[in-house]
């Protein structure tokens, strides 16, 4: 895992929904912890484009269905800014699911996948259908 170029804005907090756009098998997942977040008191820990999550499957194939995954963000809805100056706002929040060596689950992705997120795991940018 390495560094981002930008700090985008930490918009998924823990119950929201998001889409799964690989081809593992889930479909919707629902963020039950963000790890290695420093924390302050009654503040709920969120993550951004880029970050790891940990969800649980919510609606998908009946064998993943229900399950505890690690995920990657890789859309958010909420808009952040570039070094470049340049704001982004994606139409929906979506997010890949990865092992414990970070690397994809499934062999395609179907959706788009944020720049920073492709900076940070590569792996995910190999098999992705678009990068914007």
């Amino acid at each position: 895992m390495k560094a981002m170029s930008t700090h985008p804005t930490k918009a998924i907090m823990i119950g929201s929904n998001l889409k799964c756009i690989d081809n593992s098998g889930a479909k919707q997942l629902e963020v039950i912890a963000v790890p290695k977040i420093k924390g302050t008191r009654r503040r709920i820990p969120s993550g951004g484009v880029g970050s790891i999550i940990i969800c649980t499957v919510k609606k998908g194939k009946p064998d993943i269905k229900h399950k505890v995954e690690r995920a990657v963000i890789t859309t958010q809805r909420k808009e952040y800014q570039r070094i470049n100056g340049l704001r982004v706002k994606y139409s929906e929040n979506t997010a890949v699911l990865i092992n414990e060596k970070n690397e994809p689950k499934g062999n395609e992705i179907k959706g788009i996948v944020a720049k920073e997120a492709v900076e940070r795991f590569p792996q995910i940018g190999k098999i992705a259908a678009m990068i914007i």
